[in-house]
């Protein structure tokens, strides 16, 4: 049989097979973006039971993807490797009160990663997800733009349903994104957000009664305790980040060139370094093709210096975990 022409399969190997590594995979499966996906978990007998759970959906929907549990030997060829290993967020707790038992585990995970040979698209979604990603950045030695985490991503789908359901216009016609940390200190950025080219601000001040009356102090803690609420009622967030992890997928697979809010390092954008955060990025075939510079009001980049500052803190913490 002639080969020559045989198009390489698309394969991401997702670490960890609990809530959010699993959802993963079944997001990929449903929208088709994956033609392998290999589940890595320190139980492998989860990872094959997660795996064959999702082979059935799979199955179901006549979508020929390949499911299985693997080691990390099979990551060596994959395209894209997602970091979704750790353990869920208890009730009370903030992302970065998480950090020391995070990186005790990703300090188990980085020889795998490293011994493997992968060398294709690193996306981070462990919590904290900013430090963790950098940490292992740095670690391994990748590229900051191969090496991003989704970030102020899932803050950003939040910020497009509340002010969908204040103004009562579709979250598709929602344009914007938040920055910082993915965590308390993120920032909406509101003089950015516009609905189809029609400014946000604008349409407060033409429609003061109605949209002018939206209280954008309570939106933005409301944005940030919807983490906390998801928490509280199931036990972890899943299903939104699942969709995140997909949406950049598709992003590099099809260098659609998407802009969108990732946590990349920054070497001197936004007059920060030495740190990650999230920032609107071109997403396409090269991953971080481009990171995008906005205009931020005074109180906006104050806070954004301020987020940034608390992700470096906790970056020289990690640093010192043993």
């Amino acid at each position: 049989m002639h080969t020559d022409n045989v198009q390489k399969g698309k394969k991401i190997v997702i670490i960890g097979a609990g809530h959010v590594g699993s959802h993963c995979a079944l997001s990929l499966v449903y929208t088709g973006e994956a033609d392998e996906i290999v589940l890595i978990d320190i139980d492998r007998a989860k990872a094959e039971g997660q795996a064959k759970d999702i082979s059935d959906a799979a199955a179901g929907l006549g979508n020929a993807v390949k499911v299985y549990a693997g080691d990390y030997a099979d990551a060596a060829d994959a395209d894209v490797m997602i970091m979704a290993a750790g353990r869920s967020r208890r009730p009370g707790e903030t992302r970065l009160d998480m950090l020391d038992d995070s990186v005790r585990m990703i300090q188990d995970i980085i020889p795998g990663i490293k011994k493997s040979g992968f060398h294709g698209f690193f996306i981070s979604i462990s919590n904290p997800a900013d430090v963790i990603c950098e940490y292992i950045r740095r670690a391994v030695g990748f590229d900051r733009t191969r090496a991003f985490s989704t970030g102020t991503s899932l803050d950003t789908f939040r910020l497009y349903k509340y002010i969908s359901q204040a103004t009562g216009y579709s979250t598709q016609s929602i344009q914007g994104f938040c920055m910082g940390e993915h965590g308390d200190s993120h920032v909406p950025v509101y003089s950015r957000v516009t609905l189809n080219g029609k400014s946000f601000f604008e349409l407060r001040e033409e429609r003061p009664d109605t949209i002018g009356k939206i209280d954008l102090e309570q939106m933005e803690k409301d944005i940030k305790w919807e983490g906390f609420a998801e928490v509280e009622g199931k036990g972890c967030t899943e299903f939104g980040i699942a969709a995140v992890a997909s949406k950049l997928v598709k992003a590099i697979f099809h260098d659609q060139k998407l802009i969108w809010p990732v946590s990349v390092a920054l070497e001197g954008e936004y007059g920060e370094e030495n740190v990650a955060a999230g920032v609107p990025c071109v997403i396409g075939k090269n991953g971080v093709e481009e990171i995008v510079k906005v205009e931020l009001t005074a109180d906006e980049a104050e806070r954004f210096h301020q987020s940034c500052g608390v992700i470096r803190s906790f970056l020289d913490r990690a640093a010192e975990v043993r």
